[in-house]
């Protein structure tokens, strides 16, 4: 094995090491080298001065010690952790947890290790993930075919990328920016539907004016701001109008409680295909029937209409059965 190799295995081994015990037999087989090789890098790095313990046959670790933290500031990572797992397309977001990892505090480190161990299996496409993630830090101009949502047609795009949101509903990531070949105006890009991502030579600066809290105050998933909004007003049930009144959703306004203990509220929405603020209308129908669309009539008409197709495909089943 040439020298960078094996240097590079021992930076990989101390890492390792100092996060989790390893056992020699699965370092072995992770690195593709025999277990008696396995053994000789340890009493190199032994002699390195690297404090390697021995916690049972073939068991070994490096002592860490993670940064003193807040109890809340150990949760909050945590907590990032598991929701960078659950949205993690590909199983190069491995190293990134384990990173996140070691700066936990026993027994949060292990059991954000044990938790996110699924990752392993995950078969996404990390080119997609580089290329954004490059396109953001190196502030290079992002080219990609792009289908939207329900079609059939791939498109050409080019993006100059200012943020990355994970969609509070689905997890999923999404590139937002501005988008140059046919809208020019900024828009969002969920990275699942790109293909053929490349790097333009050509780059950019971030616009000034660009606040991506101001882009998605308004957001009720990841379509974020633009010129047009509409009003939604909605009743909410007796029990459904505790969920209104935890004030967890953006801009929702309550108007009046009722005296059968509903609720009347409205909220801002962004409006798209075909004005229609569609990801306000999938969390309304969360909620089945204990929230009613009172406005606007496009809204409410097609609520209304998708609810008559539920009772349709129950009725028909029902006739099927029977």
């Amino acid at each position: 094995m040439d020298p960078k190799s094996k240097a590079e295995r021992f930076l990989s081994l101390v890492e390792r090491l100092s996060l989790r015990p390893h056992r020699v037999s699965e370092l072995a087989q992770l690195y593709g080298v025999s277990v008696r090789t396995v053994e000789r890098d340890l009493e190199a790095l032994s002699h390195a001065g690297y404090r390697i313990e021995r916690l049972g046959r073939g068991l070994y670790r490096i002592p860490d010690h993670p940064p003193t933290l807040h109890p809340v500031e150990a949760l909050a990572l945590f907590a990032a952790g598991r929701l960078l797992y659950h949205q993690a397309p590909t199983r190069q977001y491995e190293n990134a947890l384990e990173k996140l990892a070691k700066m936990l505090p026993e027994p949060l480190r292990s059991l954000l290790l044990k938790s996110t161990q699924g990752l392993k299996e995950r078969r996404g496409d990390s080119r997609t993930l580089e290329m954004v993630a490059r396109a953001l830090l190196e502030r290079r101009v992002l080219a990609f075919e792009y289908r939207s949502g329900g079609s059939k047609n791939w498109r050409p795009k080019e993006v100059l990328v200012y943020f990355l949101e994970a969609n509070r509903t689905n997890l999923g990531l999404y590139a937002i920016g501005y988008e140059r070949t046919y809208h020019r105006q900024i828009l969002t890009f969920k990275l699942n539907r790109m293909r053929n991502a490349r790097l333009l030579e050509e780059t950019y600066e971030f616009p000034e004016d660009f606040d991506p809290n101001v882009y998605l105050r308004q957001a009720w998933g990841v379509v974020g701001a633009r010129e047009e909004t509409v009003e939604v007003r909605l009743r909410f049930a007796p029990e459904a109008a505790w969920r209104a009144l935890e004030g967890d959703y953006p801009g929702l306004t309550v108007d009046k409680e009722l005296p059968d203990g509903s609720l009347l509220a409205r909220l801002k929405a962004v409006p798209f295909k075909g004005g229609v603020p569609w990801e306000v209308l999938s969390w309304v129908q969360s909620f089945g029937p204990r929230v009613e669309v009172l406005s606007p009539p496009e809204l409410r008409s097609l609520w209304l209409e998708e609810a008559r197709q539920v009772l349709a495909k129950a009725t028909e089943s029902v006739g099927i059965r029977g």
